[in-house]
């Protein structure tokens, strides 16, 4: 597979950023949260439980600290990191199948202010299968860099300097033929799209500015609708053409009390879009907005709106059939209702959590902080079918592709995989 030719991997790449709600394959896990954010893969011979004969497969220690996701594209597996003196940030290439380390490319750095939860290497980079994009916050500016899969520099974009009481952590997300980062900061905000190819600004659409946000866009397809760009903020929530940035629609979030933040990212069910926000004193605001169908000029509209602390504020949720599922901070797992938000059932699953939930073949995995991994049912009752451990703090949220699931801990990448039995070793 490394052997593909350019074009053929720009054709894959802008097939597979094509799909929307329905892309669940077990192909690449290319940016934050996978197949356009959804959290969702039909891998099928994922371990749910850790054995001797089944579980970690390799661990590879990563130098320094960070938060960013695991990344994949056929063989290779991407992440960032930062020296712990804050002096350098890289983006480091590794082999999926036996987590040697192919190349590391870094940058210079300083050190910064910060949430005692961020980290100066807390984005996750995004690939398209041609070149691999990742934002560096060197403790004041903020540059999204292009390499190509073995290791290349490609481009740079100086994106200027970043201001936010918790330190950068935005992820960039390819599309086509260009590169999308909400760059939202403390009272500055806006969407810029660069060409992939070349790193040049093709637009840049401002914002309402209000607290730093970190949550993700992703795309928006429908049959009988053009492609939109979905963007959540504490602005709200707004569609934009992605070839030309111009609004499609915006819906303006009305909070009751001070305006929150929005890390976690937003998620498209059935016509609704669903977004969480959140603040550290524990005040929480979900909402759920009827969309514009297509050919209907109408302004998309409130459908329900929980401003209970069981819904979360960093980790992302899951929609699967009719349900939206999460864990919150504190570790309390739920599942509610998607049309309606009400709740179908909570369970408590233990310690904190910061990494987003994601679902395999119709279970869901999650990641406490303490490096606990519960697998669950995706359905209408809690069911465990399995906990698990890394035996470190986990804050990152895992990847999965080719029936492995790899797992950013504070000091390694873990991979988990069933392991082959001998005849088809041989084979």
């Amino acid at each position: 597979m490394r052997t593909l030719s350019i074009g053929l991997r720009l054709s894959l790449a802008l097939f597979s950023m094509a799909w929307f709600d329905l892309d669940v394959s077990g192909g690449p896990w290319p940016r934050f949260r996978g197949p356009n954010g959804t959290g969702i893969s039909s891998e099928k011979d994922i371990p749910v439980r850790w054995g001797e004969k089944d579980g970690v497969v390799w661990k590879t220690k990563i130098p320094g600290v960070g938060n960013s996701s695991p990344v994949t594209w056929e063989t290779f597996v991407f992440l960032q990191s930062s020296s712990a003196d804050g002096n350098e940030r890289r983006l480091m290439c590794l082999d999926a199948g036996t987590g040697k380390v192919l190349w590391s490319r870094s940058v210079t750095g300083a050190k910064a202010a910060m949430h005692p939860k961020n980290s100066m290497a807390s984005s996750t980079p995004a690939t398209d299968g041609v070149r691999v994009y990742a934002l560096f916050w060197a403790g004041q500016e903020l540059t999204l860099n292009a390499y190509d899969l073995q290791g290349n520099p490609v481009w740079n974009h100086k994106l200027g300097t970043f201001t936010g009481q918790h330190g950068a952590g935005a992820s960039p997300v390819v599309y086509g033929d260009k590169v999308f980062l909400a760059n939202d900061q403390d009272g500055s905000a806006a969407l810029v799209a660069l060409d992939a190819k070349t790193g040049q600004e093709a637009w840049q659409a401002p914002r309402r500015p209000f607290r730093a946000c970190y949550s993700t866009p992703f795309l928006l397809e429908e049959p009988g609708r053009a492609p939109e760009l979905i963007v959540s903020s504490t602005a709200g929530i707004t569609s934009y053409n992605p070839q030309s940035g111009a609004q499609n629609w915006d819906y303006v979030w009305k909070f009751t009390g001070m305006a929150l933040r929005t890390i976690g990212s937003p998620l498209y069910h059935d016509g609704l879009i669903i977004a969480n926000s959140g603040d550290g004193s524990g005040a929480r605001d979900t909402i759920a907005i009827k969309i514009p169908t297509a050919g209907n000029p109408a302004p998309p509209s409130l459908v329900w709106q929980k401003q209970t602390r069981s819904f979360p504020y960093v980790p992302t949720m899951l929609v699967y059939g009719d349900y939206l599922f999460f864990v919150n901070d504190v570790g309390v797992a739920s599942c509610c209702d998607a049309k309606t938000g009400k709740e179908v059932w909570t369970q408590r699953l233990g310690s904190p959590v910061s990494a987003s939930p994601i679902l395999i073949d119709g279970k869901i995995y999650s990641v406490n902080e303490d490096g606990t991994v519960h697998v669950f049912e995706a359905g209408s009752t809690f069911k465990l079918l399995a906990k698990n451990s890394v035996g470190e703090s986990v804050l990152a949220t895992p990847a999965a592709a080719d029936n492995r699931l790899f797992i950013r801990g504070k000091t390694h990448l873990f991979c988990i995989s069933k392991t082959p039995d001998k005849e088809s070793a041989q084979r």
